[in-house]
């Protein structure tokens, strides 16, 4: 294997569900410089790759499955992965409290609890009075994978960005 190529490697073992961007800055390679080893490390079994959401999320092949792949792509996202954080302590939440602890609009946080939902992430359920609950639903998983990866920072800016136009618009409310 190249040394290009094991640096790759070695920065998609070390940071599971890593998209092609930061794998870029990471690097400091050219766009074509990734894609290439990315096929290569593909074709030869060593590399996965999952479109989640706008992204391709790599992983080591073989060492996470389908609903841990998801589960780490989506935590890359900073609010994301609060939310998770945030389940992950208080076992079950509303969606209104976590917007309130988060410090970010409902919209917001039904935007992420959508993708979480749909990928088996996180659970709704009713209670008595028909509000909706929120709990993870493999809470002891979610939270060893949780260990594993951290939002980058264009990732981060994104979402700050997006509670900042959020609260500009909470604000006028």
């Amino acid at each position: 294997m190249s040394d290009v190529r094991a640096r790759v490697y070695d920065c998609v073992r070390s940071d599971p569900g890593v998209h092609f961007n930061k794998l870029e800055r990471t690097l400091g390679l050219a766009t074509g410089q990734v894609q290439y080893h990315l096929r290569r490390l593909t074709r030869a079994g060593r590399v996965t790759a999952q479109a989640i959401g706008d992204r391709t999320h790599y992983f080591e092949a073989g060492r996470y499955d389908d609903w841990e792949r998801r589960t780490l792509a989506l935590a890359h996202r900073e609010t994301a992965r609060e939310l998770l954080v945030t389940l992950s302590k208080s076992g079950q939440a509303r969606a209104t409290t976590l917007a309130d602890e988060l410090g970010v609009v409902r919209s917001t946080v039904a935007w992420h609890v959508s993708r979480l939902t749909e990928a088996g992430v996180v659970e709704k359920s009713y209670d008595d009075s028909g509000r909706v609950e929120l709990a993870l639903s493999r809470p002891d998983a979610t939270r060893r994978l949780l260990a594993t990866v951290e939002p980058s920072v264009s990732a981060r800016l994104l979402d700050r960005f997006i509670r900042l136009v959020d609260g500009g618009v909470y604000d006028r409310e």
